[in-house]
C-alpha cells in the first residue's frame, strides 16, 4: 500500500493502463523491452568495487546551468533547475545520491531512468525510476512512451520526452542499451573459484583416512569403533593432534590436495571485470597517480558527464530555451586531483586572468576570499589590439630614442 501511494504521488495520472499504444518496431528486430541484469551480479564483490569506484567519482560532478550568448558562456545564477540538480533533487536524496544511483543503475543495467517533476512550469524535483522492467511503446501518431513495471505490481506509462534516459553499450537496439551478458561467464568463473577456495580450506583442515581392523568384525562393531575414533581423536579437545591405536586397528591416511586456481589466474579474472567497467585496481583502491586519474576521468567519467549534460539539457529545456543557448553541464574540478607540484604551477595563471583567485583556492581546497571571483591580470600585459598603449609601454621600458634625446638635451 505504501508503494502504491508513493507511485500515485509521483506519477499521478500516468499510473495504470493507457489504451491505443503498441510496441515500438525497431529496425534491428530487437524487442524494445528493458530488464535488469539477472543473477544478482551486484552481490559479487569485484563488480560492486568496480561500479562503486565509477559511481562515487561521477557523483562528484556538479550540475551547472549555463547560457551561450554570442560566443560567450554565461553562468545563469539563481536558476531553479541548477538549484534542484546541485543541492536536493528530491526530499529523499542529495545531488550526490541521485548521481550515484543513476550511474550505478547505468553500469549494472546499461539503462537508467529519471523522472523530473514540474509545478507551475518550475522544476521542483528529479526522481530516479526504480523499475523491474520497462517497455517502449508508441501511439498512432508515432509518439514514444515508456511503460515502467514496478516490483509491487504497479505500472506507469509516461511520454518518453518527459523521462531522462541514460544508455550504455548502445548498439543493436534502437532505443535501449545492450545487456551485460558478455561478463556473465567471467563472473561465474569467479563465483566457482571462490566456492572452491572455501571448500579447499575446509578440506585441508580435516583429517581424512581409512581405519583398518584386523580380523572379521560385525557391521555394528566397525561402526562403534569408527565413532569412538572420531570422538576421541577428531575433535577440538584433542589439542595434541596425536591418535593412539592398538594392534587390532590400523589408520591409513588419505592425502588429498585440492586443486586451486593460482594468484595470477585469479587476478586475470578480476582484471577482466575491471576492464569491462573501465577501471583498474589503482582507481578502485584510491591509490592512483595524477596521470592515472586523468586517464580514468577522460575514458570513464567524462563520457558520463557528456551524456548526462546532453540528456538533461534535452529533457529539462524546451526547444525555444535550447535555441536561446540554455544548457545543463556536469563539471568536475579535475585540478583538485593534481599533484601539489602541478597545483603550485597553476599560481602563475591567476595574474594572467586565466583563473580567478577563488578558482585557485578551490584547487587547494581552501575557502573563497572576498572579491576572489573577479579575474586579475598583470599590468605589463595588454590585449593585442591595444597597439598604441603597448608601443608607449615598450618605449618607456626599453629606453627609446625619444627618451635618450631628452636626457642628452638636458
Amino acid at each position: 500500500m505504501e508503494q502504491r501511494n508513493w507511485l500515485q504521488r509521483l506519477f499521478g495520472r500516468f499510473l495504470g493502463r493507457r489504451t491505443g499504444l503498441t510496441q515500438v518496431k525497431v529496425m534491428a528486430g530487437y524487442t524494445p523491452i528493458f530488464t535488469p541484469w539477472g543473477e544478482r551480479p551486484y552481490e559479487a564483490d569485484v563488480v560492486r568495487a568496480a561500479v562503486d569506484a565509477i559511481a562515487r567519482n561521477a557523483a562528484k560532478l556538479k550540475a551547472k546551468h549555463i547560457r551561450r550568448v554570442n560566443g560567450e558562456v554565461i553562468h545563469v545564477k539563481n536558476s531553479d533547475i541548477e538549484r534542484v540538480l546541485s543541492l536536493r533533487p528530491n526530499p529523499k536524496m542529495s545531488a550526490y545520491d541521485l548521481l550515484y544511483k543513476l550511474v550505478t543503475t547505468l553500469m549494472m543495467d546499461n539503462n537508467a531512468w529519471a523522472y523530473p517533476v514540474w509545478e507551475s512550469g518550475r522544476l521542483v524535483a528529479v526522481y530516479p525510476v526504480n523499475c523491474v522492467s520497462a517497455e517502449l511503446l508508441e501511439d498512432s501518431a508515432g509518439t514514444l512512451y515508456v511503460k515502467f513495471y514496478f516490483m509491487e505490481g504497479g505500472t506507469a506509462t509516461l511520454p518518453y520526452s518527459d523521462v531522462i534516459h541514460l544508455r550504455r553499450h548502445y548498439y543493436n537496439n534502437d532505443l535501449l542499451g545492450e545487456p551485460n551478458s558478455p561478463i556473465n561467464a567471467t563472473l561465474s568463473a569467479i563465483h566457482t573459484t571462490n566456492e572452491g577456495l572455501a571448500q579447499a580450506v575446509k578440506t585441508s583442515a580435516a583429517l581424512r583416512g581409512i581405519l583398518k581392523f584386523q580380523g572379521m568384525l560385525k557391521e555394528s562393531d566397525i561402526e562403534a569403533q569408527r565413532e569412538r575414533f572420531v570422538k576421541e581423536y577428531l575433535t577440538v579437545s584433542n589439542s595434541g593432534g596425536i591418535a593412539a591405536l592398538d594392534a587390532k586397528a590400523e589408520y591409513i591416511p588419505l592425502n588429498t590436495e585440492p586443486r586451486m586456481i593460482n594468484a595470477a589466474q585469479m587476478r586475470e579474472l578480476r582484471d577482466a571485470v575491471f576492464r569491462y567497467f573501465g577501471v583498474n585496481e589503482n582507481i578502485v583502491m584510491g591509490n592512483y597517480t595524477e596521470d592515472q586519474w586523468n586517464a580514468f576521468y577522460e575514458s570513464t567519467i567524462e563520457p558520463l558527464a557528456v551524456q548526462m549534460s546532453l540528456e538533461f539539457t534535452s529533457k529539462l529545456f524546451s526547444s525555444r530555451e535550447i535555441g536561446h543557448g540554455n544548457e545543463i553541464v556536469f563539471e568536475a574540478n579535475r585540478l583538485q586531483y593534481a599533484s601539489v607540484r602541478t597545483k603550485l604551477e597553476l599560481v602563475q595563471l591567476v595574474d594572467r586572468g586565466i583563473m580567478t583567485p577563488n578558482q585557485l583556492a578551490e584547487v587547494f581546497n581552501l575557502p573563497p576570499v572576498p572579491g576572489g571571483d573577479i579575474p586579475i591580470r598583470r599590468l605589463d600585459t595588454r590585449p593585442v589590439d591595444e597597439t598604441d598603449d603597448l608601443e608607449d609601454l615598450e618605449a618607456v621600458e626599453g629606453g627609446g630614442d625619444n627618451a635618450t634625446t631628452e636626457t642628452q638635451g638636458g
